[in-house]
């Protein structure tokens, strides 16, 4: 097992603990579900995203779409089938499976269609105002910095 050692980090920066956790648990994922069902992702200019997986055989009923606590979680189940069916070979896959993918702080998803098997997700990065850059002035009159006591607001 790997382990990465972010104590440089922490001691330097602040709020950077949900990296550490993403990271550990990035490492310790299960991989016996890597490959299936097939996804892309895509960046659709500045501050879009989407995801695209493959589920073919799927119907929209039977895929299930969640955001809960920064995490997009895709899961697919295939209702019983009414016909059973006689193959010679089974190539399209349609097992039950959970994707999950870890979302950054202001992303959103934003919309969601089942297009010839291919689900595409739609996300969004939306700043806050609050925490876009902003431009300070430079004041060049004056001394910008003035101490007021108990005495100048009675003056």
């Amino acid at each position: 097992m790997n382990t990465i050692d972010l104590t440089p980090l922490y001691r330097s920066s602040i709020g950077f603990d949900r990296l550490g956790n993403l990271l550990d648990t990035a490492l310790r994922s299960d991989q016996s579900s890597v490959g299936y069902p097939p996804y892309n992702i895509e960046v659709n200019g500045e501050n879009r995203y989407g995801i695209t997986l493959a589920v073919a055989g799927f119907e929209r009923e039977e895929l299930d779409i969640q955001v809960e606590k920064g995490v997009l979680t895709v899961r697919g189940k295939k209702s019983d089938a009414k016909e059973e069916r006689k193959y010679l070979y089974q190539g399209i896959a349609t097992r039950t499976f959970e994707r999950k993918f870890n979302l950054a702080d202001h992303v959103e998803v934003v919309g969601a269609q089942l297009n010839n098997g291919l689900l595409s997700i739609s996300l969004v990065r939306e700043i806050p105002e609050a925490m876009k850059p902003k431009t300070i002035a430079i004041n060049t009159e004056g001394n910008i910095l003035e101490h007021k006591g108990e005495n100048a607001k009675a003056a």
